[in-house]
């Protein structure tokens, strides 16, 4: 699920990504590394600037779109190294 309104995207993430994404941490929307800003549940909040809307696909985007997520890379290392001391 996606909206945009008023500069505020707002993208339901699957189950599986919320462990990783963080309030001011990085997440990639459809290739735009994006700052979150908001976390509600498994939903999350990106502000969009008017140039980032103008230059990108995102500020296209309709209600509802699918779109490809790519979360925080160091988030994805941490879970690994922990993973690692526990065995």
């Amino acid at each position: 699920m996606l909206t945009f309104s008023e500069g505020v995207l707002r993208v339901r993430m699957p189950d599986a990504l919320g462990r990783y994404v963080a309030r001011k941490g990085s997440i990639c929307v459809d290739g735009v590394s994006l700052t979150v800003n908001r976390i509600e549940a498994d939903v999350f909040e990106a502000f969009l600037i008017p140039h980032t809307q103008n230059v990108t696909t995102l500020g296209r985007l309709a209600g509802g779109a699918a779109v490809n997520l790519e979360v925080d890379l160091i988030a994805r290392y941490v879970e690994r190294l922990l993973a690692e001391q526990g065995r």
